[in-house]
């Protein structure tokens, strides 16, 4: 009988845990594909594309019929894959590829990609983890600023998990970097780390709210924004696919203070004017809104209004009068950026939408992504 394993959690750990249980870390779902089917291509690699919001090998095989047939396979997004050390010199066009997946349900061109190898050499996993980055050197970072705002500019992203097999064997879970060893060893299992991890945001929708959500097609360009490279909102991009955003802390020529935030899942530009006293009388409605921002103590809080009518958090969509207050927090011990958000929507909303996530300083720089619309199965013809 194994021994009961008493968990010790740290402070970080129970962070990074929480960052999991945003549903900005939701699965994407499968789509189109049959997850039921299991099946295997053979054939040669034709291209290779690391992009968002998923990359895709394409390769030449021969169909049912015998004939040629020209395949894609969709994969995780770029932002994921080069975090974990993924790069497109990996893949050689004219290097014959074995595949396992899953069949699209109505395009025979397409799949949904589970596991490769190449040239016949050892079994690849979709979520394989390749880099091995040593942790960010902290410690010549300054806490603060000249100004003695705390310093927060940087690459930030929410801690990796990567795909571990336990002692029990099987084919591995997605665990967080920091309790690899501990689920490898069987020192924890992949229950007491869910036990840990806080519960989802909670609200109620409006009756309005509820009928829209309802409605929401998952997998139509006309409902999900980033399924044609849109933002979704200031809530839900800042950790969806776990990107890398930068953050940076300026003074305009003018002498504004501001901070700006870059989103790594598309590459989106987001302002906070520090110390300005309200928002414009006349708002222009965009994607990412009017963000006023003041330091409270060691915390940045910041109000955002005269966002556009769109989605909050799929299926959730959200009004003109959408009012977000996030507060960003540093631990400058562990140096785990907290954002705690509450959103406010009286046309969608019964209830204020309330959560919370962390990011750490990333070892994987900012970059501007590359961003094609989803598959042909989601474009109009």
């Amino acid at each position: 009988m194994r021994p009961v394993v008493i968990l010790k959690f740290s402070a970080l750990t129970s962070s990074l845990l929480l960052a999991l249980a945003t549903p900005a870390l939701a699965h994407h779902g499968i789509g189109l594909y049959q997850p039921e089917i299991n099946k295997e291509w053979s054939g040669t690699l034709t291209k290779m594309e690391l992009i968002n919001p998923h990359s895709y090998m394409y390769f030449d095989t021969k169909g049912p019929d015998g004939k040629p047939l020209s395949m894609r396979c969709e994969m995780r997004a770029a932002t994921l894959i080069k975090r974990s050390g993924w790069s497109v010199e990996q893949f050689k066009v004219g290097t014959h590829v074995e595949i396992k997946g899953h069949p699209h349900r109505d395009d025979p061109h397409a799949c949904y990609l589970e596991s490769f190898s190449l040239d016949s050499g050892e079994s690849i996993e979709r979520n394989q983890q390749f880099s091995k980055a040593a942790p960010v050197d902290i410690s010549n970072r300054p806490l603060t600023l000249a100004s003695g705002e705390p310093n927060i500019s940087g690459d930030w992203a929410v801690e990796q998990s990567v795909l571990t097999i336990p002692p029990s064997g099987g084919h591995g879970d997605m665990v967080p970097k920091s309790l690899v060893e501990k689920y490898r060893t069987g020192a924890i299992t992949l229950k007491q780390i869910r036990e840990v991890v806080e519960p989802r945001p909670k609200f109620t929708y409006s009756s309005k709210g509820k009928a829209a959500a309802d409605a929401f097609r998952q997998w139509s360009t006309e409902d999900n924004p980033r399924l044609s490279c849109k933002p979704t909102s200031i809530v839900f991009d800042w950790t969806f696919d776990w990107p890398v955003n930068r953050v940076t802390q300026s003074t305009t020529p003018e002498g504004e203070k501001v901070v700006d935030l870059e989103y790594g899942l598309y590459g989106f530009k987001r302002r906070i004017h520090v110390g300005m006293a309200a928002h414009p009388a006349k708002l222009a409605p965009s994607s990412f809104g009017h963000s006023i921002g003041k330091w409270d103590g060691s915390v940045l809080v910041v109000d955002t209004v005269g966002i556009q009518e769109g989605v909050l958090s799929p299926p959730i969509r959200n009004s003109k009068d959408l009012h977000v207050v996030e507060r960003f927090s540093l631990d400058t011990k562990t140096m785990a950026l907290r954002r705690e958000y509450t959103a406010t929507d009286p046309v969608y909303l019964a209830t204020p939408y309330q959560g919370a996530d962390i990011v750490l300083l990333s070892d994987t720089p900012f970059e501007q992504p590359v961003c094609k619309e989803m598959t042909p199965e989601f474009q109009k013809p």
